[in-house]
């Protein structure tokens, strides 16, 4: 089975500007994400897909491999489409750009579940730390008995009403898609609940489109706000030093 990862990374983010290209230990956020899936021996390649001149330089300065991709994209699937069209690959991983903590271990994780041939879309998950379970900027998500997502919310889900203390598991920025998956994906329209919760992995959830989530012990730190970025290079640091 040919896997490609694919980098999602745009400059003009929101809440943390120009976050790719900040500074963390000493190399910028998307080149520990970079080197952090290039880790993987399951991977064909690894690409950066991004709509700046200026990230595709820093990438070019590192040797990086990264690909332009269009600036009127909505979202980082829609990205990991466009290089599908040039790539041709069985399955196709998007690894978030803010995702510098990520494993080779993780990347096995959601290959196995791709092994299935009937599963279209794919995801991690890992039980939620205390920290984690009331924060909005760490997604939750609840599955079936068998694996399939439920649901996605920066809410506090499943809700803990008898105070019977539920599993909680956080959703993790890795995804697995087959090309017909992606090529559904950019047809629909951008769908309500994505809307709300700014998550789009609802879009395939809302038009009927299984995410089926496997489950890893290894937790990662997406870099959303400043107080991620310290959390983050706190952590780093301390593996450089051991």
């Amino acid at each position: 089975m040919k896997a490609i990862a694919v980098i999602p990374a745009r400059l003009a983010s929101t809440r943390l500007p120009r976050k790719m290209l900040r500074d963390i230990a000493g190399r910028p956020l998307v080149g520990w994400v970079y080197e952090a899936v290039r880790s993987s021996t399951l991977l064909g390649d690894v690409i950066i897909a991004t709509d700046s001149a200026e990230i595709m330089d820093v990438c070019r300065q590192h040797n990086w491999k990264a690909q332009m991709t269009s600036p009127n994209h909505k979202s980082g699937t829609e990205r990991v489409h466009e290089i599908s069209n040039s790539l041709a690959a069985d399955v196709y991983i998007n690894v978030q750009g803010d995702e510098p903590m990520a494993r080779a271990e993780q990347i096995a994780s959601l290959i196995d579940v791709m092994r299935d041939p009937n599963v279209q879309v794919g995801t991690l998950k890992t039980p939620a730390v205390a920290e984690d379970i009331g924060n909005p900027n760490a997604v939750k998500v609840v599955t079936e008995a068998g694996g399939r997502a439920l649901y996605f919310s920066r809410a506090t889900i499943p809700f803990d009403r008898d105070k019977t203390s539920p599993a909680y598991f956080k959703h993790l920025g890795f995804y697995a898609y087959r090309k017909a998956a992606l090529d559904r994906f950019i047809k629909l329209p951008e769908s309500s609940l994505e809307r709300s919760e700014r998550l789009e992995q609802l879009r395939f959830l809302e038009n009927g489109i299984s995410i089926h989530v496997g489950e890893t012990p290894f937790d990662s730190v997406g870099v959303d706000t400043e107080e991620d970025l310290k959390r983050v290079e706190a952590i780093l640091r301390g593996r450089q030093t051991n």
